[in-house]
């Protein structure tokens, strides 16, 4: 069906488009009543379910980051009622994945089996950052630019003392890593 076939034209799609919002935003020109943003998202679930979608991960896109996408997973699960009660929980959830992780890595077992692991450490923490407010991603980031003032500062400082860093100590380097810490 085309527009050249005289099937539709751009009415139709803006009135689709008008009748889908307004099915989706009860709360607004509905008679639905919500508290508060977390309510909206659990009503927008519900309907896009409604609506013939087969899971609530449908619209997770498989082309985002995996630190994105592990973040936008565990929020379209929340809209549903998935989700810890509180950020204790999540911490105590983190603790059991490190202490899996670390088991894993004693008995030396495969680099998949420790993939997952590991993975299951990251998820953890994801969902922690979400119920604290913090955004992984942001956050990650902010700490690579630290990480990266900090070494250049280490490489800046064994140049001017004409060192090579290959050929110091981790001791002599964290001399410079302390001071770049205070700066």
């Amino acid at each position: 069906m085309t527009y050249e076939q005289k099937q539709f034209d751009i009415a139709d799609v803006l009135n689709a488009i008008c009748d889908k919002l307004i099915h989706r935003h009860p709360h607004i020109y509905g008679d639905t009543k919500v508290e508060n943003e977390e309510d909206v998202k659990k009503n927008w679930e519900q309907l896009k379910l409604k609506e013939g979608k087969k899971s609530v991960l449908q619209g997770v896109p498989n082309s985002l980051p995996a630190m994105v996408k592990a973040n936008r997973i565990q929020e379209k699960v929340k809209g549903v009622g998935f989700d810890w009660d509180n950020q204790d929980q999540v911490w105590d959830k983190v603790q059991e994945e490190l202490g899996e992780l670390q088991d894993e890595v004693k008995k030396g077992t495969s680099q998949e089996d420790l993939e997952a692991e590991f993975g299951d450490v990251l998820f953890s923490m994801i969902n922690y950052a979400r119920f604290i407010g913090v955004n992984p991603e942001d956050a990650l980031e902010k700490t690579n630019r630290k990480f990266i003032k900090r070494f250049q500062y280490l490489e800046s400082k064994a140049k001017e003392n004409n060192q090579q860093l290959s050929e110091m100590t981790l001791a002599e380097m964290d001399v410079y890593w302390e001071e770049a810490k205070k700066l």
